[in-house]
């Protein structure tokens, strides 16, 4: 786990702590997963690595875990165009993400211009903003360079 990752895990874990939550070895695995991951995991995902260590962790487990961060908006839930959910936890506040249309990798994009975005729509719609998504579709590198079929293809 790199430096940011164990930062944000030490930020959860004394979260949690204040809140009283209970801090099981499989809750603290998913909490590791979820904090060192760039790659913006599914439930599924987070649910098979955890079973490496943890082969009696439910899946229901996972669940209530991210559940929990979703409450809490420790963790930002995407939904991109495969209509998939996807876990960042390492940023959970909105940002702009770029999504591969033909592997579904999901990066996180730093786009400063972006900033006040979301409070110049309010300023000019009278919306509440009570949240947002910014996704760029494409092609990733890796996929241009491999010539990946398409995922419709594939079957997935």
């Amino acid at each position: 786990m790199d430096g940011d990752g164990e930062a944000r895990l030490d930020e959860l874990l004394g979260r949690l702590r204040h809140q009283g939550k209970r801090l099981t070895p499989q809750r603290l695995a998913i909490l590791r997963i979820l904090a060192s991951s760039d790659a913006h995991p599914t439930v599924m995902e987070v649910y098979d690595e955890v079973r490496v260590d943890f082969p009696t962790t439910s899946m229901a487990t996972v669940y209530a875990t991210v559940a929990m961060l979703e409450e809490m908006n420790e963790v930002l839930t995407l939904v991109p165009g495969d209509g998939s959910k996807h876990y960042d936890c390492r940023t959970p506040e909105p940002h702009p993400h770029a999504v591969c249309t033909e592997c579904g990798r999901i990066l996180d994009v730093e786009l400063p211009a972006f900033r006040g975005t979301p409070e110049y729509v309010a300023a000019c719609t009278g919306f509440q903003i009570t949240g947002y998504q910014l996704e760029f579709a494409g092609i990733c590198p890796w996929c241009q360079q491999h010539n990946v079929p398409p995922l419709a293809e594939t079957g997935q």
